[in-house]
């Protein structure tokens, strides 16, 4: 009986911690970075909390597949591939800051300008600009993507770490799904909180523009951080 109920009780054991090393590990600094140039753009705690939940899905499925193929082949991910991953979650930052920063300059003091045409004369004046209303999945497909990065580049480190410490593959498994469904629910509840100060704002132009502004220059200049030393380890 005693066999029985220790191999159980390390798997719920270590399925707990999982979940709240997961809901740690959503306060990551990158993936902070990243799921805040995602929010810039939206108002509200629902829309927040949503974009976080995509993020999260995103990070789970691919800890969850690469990891879980790592478990059975009993194999940990080599450091090149490692580092390439890693260099994909820096590169990913940049870009998403850079987006936010031209956003951001886009807008100018008085909030989004357009470019308009009245017969010859062209001139530039506040306003909307051109634009398309896109669905949900749309709306979602950009964090569900950034999470499968950030799951990439979490999932060796995660299994070499599983396959040290658990006695099972059942185990292991559990763990880094757990580990993963904490993330989502951390990340979801954290950008939920994230909305709401931006929903108060609502159309103070001047406020969002440099919150998008700050936030996309620290996404660019700690994916650069992030990036400088992968680039000596890639080429070396």
């Amino acid at each position: 009986m005693a066999a029985r109920i220790m191999p159980f009780f390390e798997i719920a054991t270590g399925s707990t911690l999982g979940a709240l090393l997961g809901m740690r590990h959503a306060l990551e600094p990158d993936h902070l970075a990243a799921v805040s140039t995602l929010i810039s753009d939206e108002r509200g705690s629902f829309r927040g909390a949503f974009l976080g939940l995509c993020w999260g899905l995103g990070h789970t499925f691919a800890l969850v597949v690469v990891g879980g193929v790592l478990i059975l082949l009993r194999a940990e991910m080599p450091p090149r591939v490692a580092d390439l991953f890693e260099f994909g979650v820096a590169m990913m930052l940049i870009a998403l800051g850079l987006r936010a920063i031209g956003r951001a300059a886009r807008q100018g003091v008085a909030g989004p300008s357009a470019l308009h045409q009245h017969g010859p004369v062209v001139h530039r004046h506040p306003g909307i600009a051109p634009h398309v209303h896109v669905g949900h999945f749309t709306l979602a497909r950009r964090p569900l993507l950034v999470g499968v990065v950030h799951g990439l580049a979490g999932s060796g480190a995660l299994t070499a770490l599983v396959l040290a410490t658990l006695p099972s593959a059942a185990a292991r498994i559990t763990y880094m799904t757990l580990f993963g469904l904490g993330s989502t629910l951390g990340m979801a509840a954290l950008s939920g909180l994230l909305g709401w100060p931006l929903a108060r704002i609502g159309g103070e132009t001047r406020t969002l523009r440099m919150i998008s502004l700050v936030v996309g220059c620290v996404s660019t200049v700690l994916g650069v951080f992030w990036g400088v030393p992968l680039v000596g380890r890639l080429i070396g």
